[in-house]
Parts: structure tokens; sequence; C-alpha cells
């Protein structure tokens, strides 16, 4: 139930306009509640004025149990996800199940998985007029397949880098510096990793310092170690395929989950070896006996007041920092705020650990509410291993960027557009150097692929400034033809071979 205290609303309209099941206006100056308010809560966390409060979860509806926000939806309704509606009194998925794919098999599918031949030192016939280096056709399975490579100088290219680490390197959006030249900046983080974004057009070719933003982006593609400085956060050493190292520590595991789906994953196993267990983690802490999963365990709120800003229930934000979880806590004791001892019981086992379960601290409850470190028993350690054990060791991964325009595909057909929408279609299956890509959607040809998976060493780069990547393209002879290619240039695969040989 939502509660507005007339004397501290403005009228500023924000619960309005935040609220999704628009459950809450602003009538003669004043919030009001409607029949579609299903008590979310959105509408208290975003009031800067503290003019509305959530009394408690009654309403007419029951509650949804398929998050942890815990709708309250009336008959007829939905919750603020939009995905379950209350149907006579059962709350209910509004959408029926989707069996069949809209992705279809191209018939392309019988293309070879890798190109005939890879453009890894094959060159550029450069000016755009020319056609590619190496066309080269060999008969699979009965059918004509011609692959086209060349090295394309790209000025629109650029890596992205996931770091696995909790640890908070900086602010999202800050510059990334190499040797004091910006390269990149911070983007917004993916599940359990930070990411870079270096290089692009306008860092590559615009001022004085595109010549080390093309080396930082070859180096990181071709596996070199290269240390960067993040404007008002970390130094960050980083390699393809080895661990990060942030400020000199060296990251060895990356989490299992946020410290709210540690405790789902393992609440079983907690609550048989302690009372309460804090997961810190940098985005969500969880609180074992308040969440769901501590109650689908059979276990009551133990009255453990935890670190951090409470969500939903028994899900908590922290800040970021360099401590435990990658939060702010260094010392473990931090974590536990309070205890209320109206409703804990002296003698009660905290655990305090992180979501790779590489530090675990073990409190007791003393009877005047304090807590007491005591010696981790082994039946705590072995739950705590079953969380680092379940982490994935911790990686720097590099995901090379580019857009091929130019004399990367007029070097390859005679209808660049028509190669556009034949990659699109996939009738013509693109690899760089040897590696599948991904092809964004839209315009053009965009493209993601992952340098671990490229022949070593194949990307350069060139004074213009621009990096310069291996392109393959493959297909059928038949399609090739289609889209106005070099047909004239062809030679089979057995006489480049031939050639190569002498």
């Amino acid at each position: 139930m939502i509660l507005v205290n007339k004397d501290k609303c403005k009228a500023c309209k924000i619960c309005e306009k935040n609220c999704p099941v628009d459950a809450i206006h602003v009538i003669d100056k004043l919030a009001k509640t409607n029949l579609n308010c299903v008590s979310c809560g959105i509408c208290v966390r975003v009031c800067p004025f503290d003019a509305i409060v959530k009394v408690s979860d009654a309403s007419d509806g029951p509650l949804c149990t398929h998050c942890p926000v815990r709708c309250a939806i009336p008959e007829g309704k939905t919750g603020a996800c939009k995905r379950y509606t209350n149907k006579e009194g059962q709350i209910l998925r509004n959408r029926n199940l989707v069996v069949d794919a809209i992705t279809k098999e191209p018939e392309t599918r019988k293309l070879p998985y890798q190109p005939l031949i890879t453009a890894v030192g094959s060159g550029t016939n450069y000016p755009c007029c020319r056609p590619a280096p190496y066309i080269v056709q060999e008969q699979i399975n009965h059918v004509d397949v011609v692959t086209v490579v060349t090295e394309a100088p790209l000025s629109y290219s650029g890596v992205k880098v996931k770091i696995d680490t909790n640890i908070h390197i900086g602010e999202e959006g800050a510059k990334v510096k190499r040797d004091g030249k910006i390269v990149g900046m911070i983007t917004t983080e993916e599940y359990g990793s930070k990411m870079l974004t270096l290089g692009g057009a306008n860092l590559l070719s615009h001022g004085n310092d595109g010549f080390v933003v093309a080396r930082t982006i070859v180096d990181l593609a071709n596996g070199r170690r290269v240390v960067l400085k993040v404007d008002k956060g970390s130094t960050l050493e980083l390699q393809q395929g080895h661990p990060p190292i942030i400020d000199g520590h060296e990251e060895k595991l990356m989490r299992v989950g946020c410290g709210s789906a540690t405790i789902g994953m393992f609440a079983e196993k907690l609550s048989k070896v302690v009372d309460e267990a804090i997961i810190l983690d940098y985005h969500v802490i969880g609180l074992l006996s308040e969440h769901l999963a501590g109650k689908e365990v059979g276990m009551t709120y133990s009255g453990v007041i935890p670190y951090g800003t409470k969500s939903t229930v028994g899900r908590y934000f922290g800040a970021q920092g360099h401590g435990w979880g990658g939060t702010e806590i260094i010392n473990p004791e931090e974590a536990i705020v309070s205890v209320d001892m109206t409703i804990a019981k002296e003698g009660m086992k905290v655990l305090v650990t992180e979501t790779t379960g590489q530090k675990a601290a073990l409190f007791q409850v003393q009877s005047n509410g304090t807590v007491k470190e005591i010696d981790l028993t082994d039946d705590v350690i072995e739950a705590v291993n079953i969380i680092k054990n379940t982490c994935e060791v911790s990686m720097t991964s590099v995901i090379y960027t580019g857009g091929t325009g130019g004399s990367a595909r007029a070097g390859v057909v005679t209808f660049p557009k028509k190669l556009t929408d034949a990659v699109h279609e996939e009738q013509v299956y693109m690899t760089v150097g040897g590696a599948p890509v991904f092809i964004l959607p839209g315009g053009g040809i965009n493209f993601m692929v992952d340098v671990a998976k490229m022949v070593p060493e194949s990307t350069t780069w060139v004074p213009t400034p621009a990096t310069v990547a291996p392109i393959e393209y493959t297909m059928t002879r038949k399609v090739y033809e289609s889209l106005g290619g070099h047909v004239a240039s062809i030679r089979t695969k057995e006489e480049l071979l031939k050639e190569l040989a002498e």
C-alpha cells in the first residue's frame, strides 16, 4: 500500500513520469494513486521529497513472486514489469510461450565454416578500382566456392576490452589513456565485467595522437600486454587471454553472480551452516535470511542489518570500491551495520563473504547486539569453497571492431551495395583473420570479432592513421558472379598453392 504525505508533496510529477503502470497522478497539486497501483515502490524511490511511503504489500490482489519487487497485483491488472497479470486471482504470464524462432537457416549453411584462405599477408591492391589481391575458388561438396581476401585499412575500427573483475576501475565515461594520450573510455558494464571501448574514427583520425591509438588497438588485437591509465581511476595491465592486473593486483576469479544471485544459488547449503550470510558485491548485496531464496529453504529474518541501501527483500545496493566484492568494505565487520536483538538471538553465526568466495569471515552475535569474529568452521569453509569453485577464471578478452567500406568492398565486387546486402542476407560468409564475425544490423558492414579466434599477429596499422584488418568473403561462385565479382581474377586454390610453393 502506498501513502502520500500531503505536507511533503510538491506536485513535481516525478512519480507520475516514472510509474510503469500509470497508477499515480498529480491531481489538485497532490500525488494520488489509483486502482492500477501494484505497490512496486518506484514512486517511493524516485520522490526527492520523501513524500511517498510504502507501508505494506497489502492490496486487493495477490503478491507476484516472480522477482524480489513482489508487486501486489489487483484483478485484471499487470505488475510493474508488464509480464504478469492477475487473472481470477492467479498471477499468470501474459504472453504465450513462443516455440518457433524467426531465424531461418540460410542456404549458405553449405559453405565451409572457414574461408578457403585467410587474408593475413595478402596485402592490399590500392586504389579501390583494382581487384582484391587474392580471389580463390575451390569445389566444396560439388559446389564452386569463392573466397576473396584483402588486408583492409580501416579508419572506423577499434577494440572492446572485457575485464573480468569486481574492482571499481573508474567512472563510466572516464577517459582511458596510454602514455598520457587518450585512447578510449570506460563504457557501461557487462555482467561481472568492466568494459573499455578504445579507438574509433574520431580518436584515430583527429588530432596528433592517432598513432598511439592505432598502436594500442593493434597491440591488444595481437595479444600484446598494454598498460593503460583511467582518469581518476586505476592503472590497468591488459593482455588478451590473461588475467587483468589492476593497480598491481592480478585478478583471480570472476564472480559467480551478483550477491543476490549467489544467495539464490547456494541458499540451501548456506542455511545449513550459518544463521545469516551477507554476500558482498559491487552491484547487489545479498542477505540470506531476508532473501526470497532464504525463505524458500525455511529461514526467517535474522534481525541482522547489512551494509548498503535496501533495494528489495534481501537485496541491497552498496558503493563501488577496492574492498570485498568490489565494494568499499575493507573490514568485513563493517558489513554488519547492526543487529536487532528483539529478533536476533545471542550466539547466532553470521557469515560475510563475497561473490567469488575468495575472502570470508565468520561472526557470532553477542548478547548486547555486537558481533565478534570467530574462526571459520570446516562446514562454513566448505560452503564458501562451493561458491569459489563455481567461479570462472578472471580473463581479459579483446573484441576487434570495424566497418568495411571503401576499398574493403570495391576490390571484392563491382557493386559494393550488393555485397553489403549479401553479407546481411548471409549469402556471403564474412570472416576476419579466419575467424567468424558478428555483423551488426542496419546499414553498412559493421562487425565484431573475437581476436582469440583470429590468426596470431594478424592486424597491423598504417600511419594515416588506421588499423589494417584481414578481411575474407566466402560465397558460391554463382553468388559472386551475381554481385559483379572480378571473375577474370579468379584462380583455383590448387593453382595458388602451386604458385606459393615455387
